[in-house]
């Protein structure tokens, strides 16, 4: 039987598993989905030698950028963002290759501008691993400024302690990047002035469980158009499926 899968660290929350197994009964496919909860990334290596029908995965926290030295070829597009989140895997003769793709930016893309206003020119994008970069090359794309806000000081970056009522209504957007508030840790939310945030802010959250953590429901709260990352998960699960049957 076919195989695919999810690799990260770890899964407890992650709605992939149940999005494709359910694909595949609708859809009478003969595949399955399985979950890879590995810590270091290079353990997936014995995973693939010996799962000879899987056909390929998806990756999650944290490995979207530590898998790309292990990989044979990189998409043009992944290769810009810096992070890969679909790998394909070719078998020939006993020869294994591995291909990496980017499909986060696809997913996000479609999702994100439905809820852009004409006013939505610059973001705050919180969290600066491998999902931040899709973004980031998202907004670069629609012609939208952007600045990350990290603990870490980094280029094109703002620390979270500098952040205050002038920084928040400058940047109408606010993209939650980092893990902060997925189940089962609910109550978390990113350490941001919330009390500046308006009506005419627009407050993405790529977390997806729960269905509104409370970055979302704080911005909500003030009265700002709030989304999280469900429907970029099924985008980019469906471009995902593209790529492994092309």
């Amino acid at each position: 039987m076919r195989t695919f899968g999810l690799v990260g660290f770890p899964l407890s929350h992650s709605f992939s598993k149940a999005y494709f197994t359910q694909k595949f009964k609708e859809k009478n496919i003969q595949a399955q989905y399985l979950n890879f909860e590995i810590e270091n990334i290079r353990d997936i290596i014995p995973i693939i030698k010996n799962t000879p029908d899987l056909c390929g995965f998806n990756i999650t926290i944290p490995h979207k950028q530590s898998i790309m030295p292990l990989l044979d070829n990189i998409d043009v597009a992944a290769s810009d963002i810096g992070a890969v989140n679909v790998v394909k895997i070719e078998r020939d003769n006993g020869i294994i290759e591995l291909s990496g793709y980017n499909s986060d930016y696809i997913g996000f893309r479609k999702s994100f501008q439905s809820g852009l206003k004409s006013f939505h020119k610059a973001a705050l994008v919180l969290g600066t691993g491998g999902a931040s970069r899709a973004i980031v090359y998202t907004l670069k794309q629609l012609g939208i400024d952007y600045m990350y806000v990290s603990r870490k000081p980094g280029i094109r970056t703002l620390m979270y302690n500098q952040l205050d009522e002038r920084t928040i209504r400058e940047y109408p957007i606010i993209i939650n990047c980092s893990p902060v508030g997925t189940y089962p840790n609910v109550n978390d939310a990113p350490d941001i002035p919330y009390e500046a945030i308006t009506d005419e802010h627009y407050l993405y959250d790529l977390v997806y469980n729960p269905e509104e953590t409370a970055f979302l429901a704080r911005g909500a709260q003030m009265g700002a158009t709030t989304r999280n990352g469900l429907e970029m998960l099924h985008l980019q699960a469906e471009a995902a499926w593209t790529i492994w049957n092309t």
